[in-house]
């Protein structure tokens, strides 16, 4: 006689205050920075938050690298804006609000078709045929203007129809909270993704695909699904990113965009869930305050990149990991010296060599403004010795100091890892 058994299965508590707080801060959010500068930068971090998680799928769940993935928000945003000006003619029975759909629709339309030819070789010719693909509709783009709008780009109104509940989005608040609808629920599913029997697959494909066509599965048809999964959510994000500017360019497609996808998703941590996340917060203050600081923004980022791929690869999200890992140990207390210091030397070594950048920049491209600028509050004179050897002396004295500090925390971190596997042996054989 068969006997029906019963198994219990608690709540995922952890799981369930995670997601009401990133809920709750996309909330309040913009009630306490509410000037419109500070409006339009969250718009746009929701906005990359949903790209760049779904160049993830493709990057960091599929290691798949990508140099085209602008191809399909971009499509996306040019679908949505063509969507959103027939709504305004009255010639499509749409809600505004559901115009990002039909970018996502026309992103995994797109990216059946180019995914068809792109997915069928991994790896490098992977790389190089989403390269040519990313090239050839930009240059498409150029030359089809009843469709791109040449240079000029195609713009739209997503102030049409009547108001429903005093919703017009008109107001750059009203656009966001419709941008965090979104942006919460697309995380949510792709999320949900990785939990799937095809998001699990995707992981093996990645890391084992010879295992994986031993056991009988298709890699080529894993990537091909995963990458349609992918193209829909950034054809969403590039519909969101029409609806927010109301005009769509050329830019959309090129190869910066689609370098910063990668270059941002790296930085933030491609092989953990939420390091996109960082990342697209990071790519919007990089893009919107950092560029309005300094000129040589962009060889700043270009050194960060360099950095972190040479003495932290998995990105933030692994640094906050393993610094996790020790405070769970309780060993997290005894490392806040070594980080203060290495804090305050990283800082020196960053100004004096930000002094020297800054310099050449004047000198090459703002030398007709004169000889002197401002930085941090002191005045540097270009033509000036002492300026150069001042700052070339603070950048060498943190850099030394700076190398010092980070032996002793090599050590340290060392003795504190060793301990951690100890205590783990301990608890196992307790």
């Amino acid at each position: 006689m068969a006997t029906a058994s019963y198994s219990f299965k608690p709540y995922n508590l952890g799981r369930w205050v995670i997601w009401s707080a990133f809920a709750l801060v996309l909330c309040i959010v913009p009630r306490l920075l509410t000037s419109d500068l500070w409006i339009t930068m969250l718009a746009q971090m929701g906005i990359a938050i949903i790209a760049c998680l779904s160049y993830n799928m493709l990057l960091g769940q599929g290691g798949m690298l990508s140099f085209g993935h602008a191809v399909y928000t971009g499509l996306g945003s040019y679908v949505a804006i063509h969507a959103l000006n027939r709504v305004s003619e009255g010639a499509l029975p749409l809600p505004v609000s559901l115009v990002p759909l039909a970018g996502g629709l026309a992103g995994m339309g797109f990216a059946v078709l180019f995914g068809y030819v792109t997915t069928r070789k991994s790896g490098t010719p992977f790389a190089m045929i989403t390269l040519g693909m990313a090239e050839l509709v930009f240059a498409m783009s150029l030359m089809f203007s009843e469709f791109f709008g040449g240079e000029a780009g195609v713009s739209g109104n997503r102030v049409v129809g009547k108001a429903f509940l005093g919703i017009t989005y008109g107001p750059p608040v009203q656009v966001y909270y419709l941008i965090a609808v979104y942006t919460f629920v697309c995380v949510v599913l792709m999320y949900a993704f990785t939990q799937t029997p095809l998001g699990r697959i995707l992981n093996a494909v990645r890391d084992n695909p010879e295992r994986v066509e031993f056991i009988g599965y298709n890699t080529q048809r894993v990537r091909y699904r995963a990458f349609i999964i992918a193209g829909f959510f950034a054809g969403i994000a590039g519909g969101l990113a029409a609806l927010n500017f109301e005009i769509v360019t050329a830019e959309v497609v090129g190869a910066a965009r689609s370098g910063g996808y990668l270059l941002f998703t790296f930085l933030g941590g491609a092989t953990f869930f939420f390091g996109p996340i960082i990342g697209a917060v990071l790519m919007v203050l990089a893009f919107v305050l950092l560029s309005e600081f300094t000129k040589a923004w962009l060889l700043y980022l270009g050194l960060v990149f360099l950095f972190m791929v040479m003495y932290a690869p998995g990105g933030i999200a692994s640094l906050i990991m393993m610094n996790m890992r020790v405070a769970l140990f309780g060993k997290l207390r005894t490392l806040w010296v070594s980080y203060l210091a290495l804090a305050v030397t990283g800082l020196v070594v960053l100004l004096g060599a930000g002094a020297m950048i800054e310099m050449v920049y004047h000198l090459q491209l703002a030398g007709a403004m004169g000889d002197e600028l401002r930085y941090l509050g002191a005045t540097l004179d270009v033509r000036d010795v002492d300026s150069w050897f001042g700052a070339a002396w603070v950048a060498l004295t943190g850099l030394g100091l700076f190398e010092l500090t980070r032996r002793q925390f090599r050590q340290q971190w060392g003795e504190i890892q060793a301990d951690i596997e100890k205590e783990i042996k301990h608890r196992e054989t307790a």
